[in-house]
């Protein structure tokens, strides 16, 4: 395939050309790609064009929009940059958006709310709206609309062929399945159609504790029942850390070990407030925002970071809880460990369990576990990127033995939770809709081209 056309129009970079380690630079930084090529597509037409390229010289493809959910260093082949397919646009008489692939959520929440509406996103307005929802999406309403991928109406994608295809449910069932919940393995998503929700305002926040004043088990004990009192209405997750003592952090964190509960609810403050009154009663709370806030704020409930950095993070769903194995891993993971660990604990079930026509498995799933922990090393460097993997096998070792002790409840693994571990694919589906999406990989990507990512096979 002759590619002068997209090199003089500067869209077809190779290593040492101007440009070429900015387009690959993301939220990730622990684990660079190196690709002989990277298409930074603006069309449709561009993504067909790399697929084709690529198709016809037999190497892989790997697709990025935000960096976030990078599997893992790579070398070689291709790579499709979709932050430039970046278009919102909402209709509200049909409540739906439609959504370019290098779209982030937050610019989502922004469009929708003009309209009185909102999206089905997660807790970080920087990640990718499509690449998450492909994973499931697993949002800050979850238990009470369900998955992201629950209301995807339709999905334009590349296939390996080049082909470019429409899907709905209607037109394509088989495929509109397995695109939803089966990641980037069947070709370049480069925009959606998806349902929004009429949710302008809710109550939340989050009520922190300071782990060495208040017992971390008692505040992990007392948030699991209150889960057993709540309406589907209230999606909520428990978090503990250990902050650094770091100087670019506030000084109200730094070396601070605080188990947070994080609290979203639609129905009204005064409800809300009767809600959370078991929780304000564990103790003194180090930090409490619950309150009543625009929807167009939700993400300050959870405050994810917002700067690029390295990472590693696992997961595990959950049928049931063992308390006194949870509190073996925050021993495990807190102040006594050698460096930060995030431990977050998500409240399933309500609409999450619901049947829906897409891949996304472990429905029956109560709760998701997961930690997530600083890499050293930064990619961009043969040194760093050695470092980040040593450190990636630490790290392994660590979580087998944290999420060993959950292991008689464990269904699977989270595809928008499992961070660096694109080596590991085992898990993230049941036998049944692993073996189904096989298929389709067979009949849709036969050669394995979109093989850069956490790979069906």
């Amino acid at each position: 395939m002759d590619l002068s056309a997209l090199t003089d129009r500067r869209l077809v970079l190779a290593p040492g050309d101007a440009g070429y380690d900015d387009e690959l630079a993301g939220f990730q930084t622990g684990y660079a790609q190196r690709p002989d090529l990277v298409f930074t597509a603006t069309s449709t037409d561009d993504v067909v064009a790399a697929v084709t390229y690529a198709a016809d010289a037999g190497l892989p493809i790997g697709v990025q929009a935000t960096g976030h959910g990078l599997p893992d260093a790579s070398a070689g082949g291709v790579l499709i940059s979709t932050r430039r397919l970046d278009e919102v646009v909402v209709d509200p008489a049909a409540r739906t958006a439609r959504v370019g692939a290098g779209v982030r959520w937050g610019q989502v929440v922004a469009a929708a709310a003009e309209h009185g509406l909102a999206p089905l996103n997660g807790s970080a307005p920087s990640v990718g709206a499509v690449s998450y929802t492909l994973g499931g999406g697993l949002g800050v309403l979850a238990r009470e609309f369900g998955y992201a991928a629950d209301h995807v109406r339709s999905l334009d994608v590349v296939t390996a062929d080049g082909a470019v295809r429409h899907v709905t449910a209607d037109s394509e069932p088989e495929l509109f399945w397995g695109l939803l919940g089966g990641g980037a393995n069947l070709g370049v998503v480069t925009a959606l159609e998806i349902g929004l929700v009429p949710v302008t305002r809710l109550y939340g926040g989050a009520l922190a504790f300071d782990g060495r004043d208040v017992d971390p088990g008692a505040v992990l004990r007392a948030y699991t029942a209150w889960t057993e009192t709540v309406p589907d209405e209230v999606t909520s997750s428990l978090a503990a850390l250990v902050y650094p003592d770091l100087p670019m952090l506030p000084e109200a964190l730094r070396g601070r070990y605080l188990v947070t509960v994080r609290v979203a609810y639609t129905g009204s403050a005064a409800e809300g407030e009767r809600l959370v009154a078991p929780l304000r009663a564990i103790g003194p709370a180090h930090e409490d925002s619950l309150r009543e806030l625009p929807y167009t704020e939700s993400h300050t409930i959870h405050s994810d970071p917002d700067f690029p950095h390295a990472y590693y993070g696992e997961s595990r769903m959950l049928d049931a809880l063992d308390g006194d194995a949870l509190e073996r891993i925050l021993a495990l993971t807190g102040p006594a460990a050698d460096r930060m660990h995030v431990v977050q604990l998500n409240h399933l079930g309500g609409a999450l369990a619901r049947p829906a026509a897409n891949a996304v498995p472990h429905r029956d799933a109560q709760w998701l576990l997961r930690i997530l922990s600083p890499l050293n090393g930064a990619g961009g460097t043969e040194t760093a990127e050695n470092t980040a993997g040593a450190d990636r096998a630490v790290l392994r070792e660590l979580y087998a033995g944290a999420f060993g002790e959950v292991a008689p409840h464990v269904l699977g693994r989270s595809l928008n939770f499992t961070f660096a571990s694109g080596d590991r694919p085992e898990g993230l589906y049941d036998a049944e809709t692993h073996k189904r999406l096989a298929g389709l990989k067979v009949t849709y990507d036969p050669a394995n081209l979109f093989r850069r990512n956490y790979n069906v096979r």
